[in-house]
Parts: structure tokens; sequence; C-alpha cells
């Protein structure tokens, strides 16, 4: 047996069994694995000897999830990036064969000065800010079959279709940064998708997947800030059926929000009545390491942190919702405290942190 075998082999012995037989773990990851350019993310893969590839594979497998909402993944038209990811995920004891990633807006060039500033063909012109098509896009990935014809991608919705949409204005009342750009500018930052998942019991689960932009980095127009809004409260509008037939049981939210309900500079009012809403239920998943890394004036809980950045500091951000439907068996965070096995990792492998949630079969 190969050295690189067994050390794969030796790797899922160390994975602990979190979940029981009857249960379905759902999870979320911002790995932030994007680079620079098209095509280096596949060659860091190959390479074998990155660390941070190393680590998001670590925090994955112990993880175990058998429903993976992934962002931060370079996007490719032939899907040979997330293959080659699922490979390395495989030999270390987590294999995902159903896997779905579609063109993500990031990155997309619209020819537009779609910031105000003045300027064309910058990474903040393209329907969602990338270098080039497809940085940090997303993907699912599932131990479960993918119902690939019958995803519903709203990644194309225009922001201004989007009903009560609080576009950016000028001073003086006219568009901002002009009608043209409005006419032509994407709600989804990186997308909107919604991926049903055939289950073992033979029923359905239909994951509601996104990566809304930060609500920051812009002026007093608050471009990302509306933008971030309206990215979070397109799943009501989705869920009261404004855009066609929605799923009523048996769904679960998963993804970046980039929005605290209590410590975020953004309008912390559209994650609130998200969280809030009764058709979802939120588990608050906790975790030893953000509970002993108190922030201090932090008005939410510092144990349901999610990410840890420079500057902002200790969030909670990314979110597993299910639909109130779902019994809730447990929920946690990968941030082991100090000291703890998979620290190092957790901490290597992103500055977000997976959050995952046990759902029953009931």
């Amino acid at each position: 047996m190969s050295p690189a075998r067994l050390a794969a082999l030796l790797l899922a012995c160390l994975i602990p069994c979190l979940s029981a037989a009857d249960t379905l773990r759902v999870a979320s990851f911002n790995a932030e694995l994007q680079r620079d350019g098209p095509g280096l993310l596949l060659r860091d893969i190959g390479r074998g000897d990155d660390p941070q590839i190393a680590a998001v594979t670590e925090v994955i497998a112990r993880a175990a999830p058998d429903i993976l909402a992934l962002q931060g993944i370079d996007w490719d038209y032939d899907g040979l990036t997330l293959n080659a990811l699922a490979e390395v995920l495989q030999a270390a004891g987590a294999d995902y064969p159903h896997r779905f990633a579609a063109r993500p807006n990031t990155g997309m060039t619209t020819g537009l000065d779609l910031d105000g500033d003045g300027r064309l063909g910058e990474p903040e012109d393209a329907q969602g800010f990338g270098t080039f098509t497809g940085q940090g896009g997303l993907a699912v990935l599932s131990r479960y079959p993918i119902l690939t014809e019958e995803v519903q991608d709203f990644s194309g919705l225009l922001w201004r279709d989007l009903p009560g949409a609080l576009l950016p204005v000028r001073p003086d009342g006219t568009p901002f940064p002009s009608a043209e750009a409005q006419a032509a500018l994407r709600l989804s930052t990186t997308a909107h998708w919604a991926v049903p998942i055939t289950l073992p019991d033979g029923g359905r689960l239909v994951l509601l997947t996104f990566h809304a932009t930060p609500p920051v980095f812009d002026g007093p127009e608050d471009r990302n800030g509306r933008r971030n809004h309206d990215e979070i409260r397109f799943w009501q509008l989705y869920l009261d059926g404004a855009f066609g037939a929605a799923p009523t049981q048996r769904f679960v939210i998963a993804g970046d929000a980039n929005l605290d309900p209590f410590d975020s500079d953004g309008r912390q009012e559209a994650i609130r009545a998200l969280l809030a809403d009764p058709r979802l239920q939120d588990p608050m998943p906790r975790s030893a390491g953000a509970a002993m890394a108190a922030d201090q004036g932090h008005a939410g809980p510092d144990a349901a942190d999610t990410v840890d950045w420079d500057g902002p500091g200790r969030l909670r951000v990314d979110y597993v919702l299910p639909s109130a439907d779902w019994t809730v068996a447990a929920s946690g965070v990968v941030w082991p405290a100090p000291g703890a096995e998979g620290h190092e990792a957790a901490l290597t492998a992103s500055r977000h942190r997976l959050v995952w949630v046990d759902l029953r079969f009931d």
C-alpha cells in the first residue's frame, strides 16, 4: 500500500462519527480557496503540497457533511477544479460522487461602470466582484443524487426586478451609478440556486444556497449594503412564491450572508427578518473556539461566530437554516478551542469556519 493511501486511511479512521445513520448532516463552508488567476487553484490542487488546501480537506473530512454548500471555489467551464478537489476529499475519506456548479456572476464582465468611479473594466465592474470569470464561485457536493435538471438558477435575475428593490440613488434622486448600469446589474453577487437532492428515504431536500456581497467597500450611496440586504431578502420572496413554485417542506438555506444580526455594519434587519421567518428555524450552531475568543463590545453571542476577520473581528455570517418541518438533532461550528485537535487546521483553512446541522428523518 502506498504511503499516500495509508495516510488517507489513517485520517479516515480518525474522523469522528458525528451523525447517526438516521440523520442528515448539511453544512456550509466559505473555504476561501479562490486564487488570483484562472487555473491557479486547479494547479495548486494538483501539486498536492498547498497547506491551505490540505487544511480545507481536513476540516471537511472531519466534519463529514452529507451535503455541503461550498463557497470560495473558482469555477471553470469543464468543472476540472471542482472534480480535482472532490478527488482529494475522497482520498481523505469524504466521498462526494454528486456535485453541482454553474457559472457564477463573479468576474462576469459588463462593459459598464458599475461602481461609479469613472473607470471601466475593474473587478468592481463585473456582475460580481472578480478579476476573472468564475473567481470565488459556489459548488454543492453531496453523497446523494442531485437532480441537476431541476435546479433553479436565479443568478440572472436583475436587481431592479426584485419586488421592493433597495436600489441605490444619488443625492438628487437619480439612479446610482446610472440608469444604464441598473438596467444591466444582476441581484446575485455570486449566485442564488435552489438545488433538489434525493434523500435515502426516497424524499427530497431542496438546498437554497448563495453567497452575498459584503455590505461595505462602497460610499454614501450604500450600494453594497443595499445589495446585501436584497440578496438575503430574496429567499423570503422566493418562499412567498414570487419567482415560481417554491418548496414548502424539507428545504435548507445554507450559505454566506456576509451579515451578522447584531454586530455587522450592514442592514441587520435583513438577516434578522430571515432568522425570524416562521418557515425556518435557527439552530444557532456554536463552537468552543469562538466562545473562548470573546470579543469585547460584542452584542451577539460569541460562541455563534463563524468568521474571524482583521478589522471587523469575529462575526456570525455563515448560516445553515433548516425549514421548520425538520427535527434538528445537533449543530455546531468547526472552530475547536486552542490546543484542541483540529484547531490549527480550522484557522489555516479559511477565515470562515464550517457550519453544520444534523437533521433527523422524522
